[in-house]
């Protein structure tokens, strides 16, 4: 007898949403005058997008990626994974979840659908309030 399960179907941000948090994000750094990276994440964590304003630091390039792969990985902030670490008791370590890009500093923030998370947006540069702050920028733009 064949198989005849339903596949399961997973949404996920596209280049188009990715515009658009970029956009949103880029607009509001260049108001402030400001420079940062900006990191958009499919689903599954994987890049879709990047934009490096003129004068933001080259670590935040892979730094922006990070955040933005964990937030999609762990449906979370990319903060909550690093205050996890930081209040353990018990010696938790982001080395356990067994990949190098885990990150906890905040900036990177699931983007949610239909209470599906279908990617992350994460912001790199600045103090981290600040990072926090202009990413909820781009998932606005991409939920609103």
């Amino acid at each position: 007898m064949p198989y005849t399960e339903p596949m399961q179907t997973i949404q996920s941000l596209g280049h188009t949403e990715a515009q658009k948090a970029i956009f949103a994000i880029q607009t509001e750094l260049e108001r402030r005058q400001k420079a940062a990276v900006i990191a958009v994440a499919d689903a599954h964590g994987e890049l879709i997008a990047l934009l490096k304003l003129d004068g933001a630091a080259q670590a935040s390039i892979l730094i922006a990626s990070n955040k933005a792969w964990t937030a999609a990985r762990e449906r979370k902030p990319s903060r909550e994974i690093g205050q996890a670490a930081r209040d353990a008791r018990d010696g938790f370590d982001l080395a356990y979840f067994g990949d190098k890009r885990y990150i906890g500093w905040g900036g990177g923030l699931p983007v949610t659908v239909n209470n599906q998370v279908v990617g992350a947006v994460a912001v790199s540069g600045l103090p981290e309030l600040e990072d926090i702050e202009l990413a909820e920028i781009g998932v606005r733009a991409i939920t609103d």
